[in-house]
């Protein structure tokens, strides 16, 4: 699905591309299936910078190795894999180095049948994962362990929320929370959504339309708020977070979906004590540590919706109106 100029996401036409060829250092994928993320959204409205076209968008994918660079010895061609998207992090695992980059712009991404990326950026396929599940867990996956275990340092017997829940990250840092052994409050603005988190193991969700969820959230913590918060949509719901958070708490932004966060009150920050934690992708160990809770069926992501290959642009609109919860993915025979 090739992108060739910043009209949306019905702009994506399917289209014959020259075949990937391998470097040194390199692997050809043959996808099976690809997921969706924000990040292509923006793409296509020009909101992301450092945009070229013609480009293959696409972060997300699994398949099998189709080819091999000269100097690569493993993967081997055949191999069932899924994709890092975090290209070239660098060699400190605190924050990323001049070269990374995300896969799908500059680099063409995923929303083809065949990608070119890094043989270091590709692992094995988790055990008991289709293709489409697979798919649907690095960019979103790799988020959510960085700013949930990492950054938020989560521990079990604490009370963390998540706010947005239904969205990708959000959707997995809820699984990753109750994995931790920590009790999930969720907020959303469907009762549908909040009624599915509590399937995946949230303890109580809030619907931020309906209620004051600031005063719901202290209510289900005996007024102290959860020690952990991990946001994602910025905005005015980032001061509402640090609001909600209890003294000496932690709070996580890795989005702002709602935009930048003009009116936030810094007197919560440090009347309050609190720990403020950017955070965003994530390492190749965090990846490979990621992509280990869910070997053999531990954990598994929520995949949404599935589209065929030429509905890309179709599966983008339904995103945008966020009326998924967890993945969308596409199906690429």
């Amino acid at each position: 699905m090739v992108l060739r100029a910043a009209d949306g996401p019905e702009a994506l036409r399917l289209e014959d591309v020259p075949a990937a060829v391998p470097g040194p250092g390199e692997v050809v994928v043959r996808v099976r299936a690809a997921a969706l993320n924000h990040r292509d959204l923006f793409i296509c409205r020009g909101q992301y910078a450092g945009l070229r076209f013609p480009i293959i968008i696409g972060s997300d994918g699994a398949g099998e190795v189709a080819a091999v660079g000269p100097d690569v010895r493993a993967p081997a061609t055949g191999t069932a894999v899924v994709i890092n998207p975090s290209l070239h992090w660098g060699s400190d695992p605190q924050v990323p180095g001049p070269a990374w980059r995300i896969l799908g712009l500059p680099d063409d991404g995923t929303f083809a049948e065949f990608v070119k990326v890094p043989a270091a950026n590709v692992l094995p396929r988790p055990a008991g994962l289709s293709d489409e599940d697979a798919a649907a867990i690095p960019l979103c996956g790799l988020t959510a362990y960085r700013a949930v275990v990492t950054r938020g340092r989560v521990r079990a017997g604490e009370t963390v929320l998540v706010i947005g829940v239904g969205g990708g990250v959000a959707t997995f840092a809820l699984l990753l929370a109750r994995h931790a052994g920590a009790r999930v409050l969720v907020t959303s603005s469907s009762d549908a959504k909040l009624a599915r988190a509590r399937e995946l193991g949230a303890d109580d969700g809030f619907n931020y339309t309906a209620s004051d969820w600031v005063k719901a959230v202290r209510a289900a913590t005996e007024g102290k708020g959860p020690d952990l918060i991990i946001d994602g949509t910025g905005g005015p719901v980032f001061d509402q977070a640090l609001d909600a958070a209890r003294p000496g708490g932690r709070v996580v932004t890795y989005g702002a979906t709602l935009g930048p966060a003009r009116d936030v009150a810094v007197r919560r920050i440090f009347w309050k004590h609190l720990t403020v934690l950017g955070s965003t992708m994530g390492s190749p160990d965090e990846f490979r540590a990621m992509l280990a809770l869910f070997e053999g069926g531990k954990l598994r992501p929520a995949v949404d919706q599935m589209f065929p290959l030429a509905e890309a642009g179709q599966a983008l609109l339904r995103m945008d109106r966020a009326a998924q919860f967890g993945k969308v993915v596409l199906r690429i025979a």
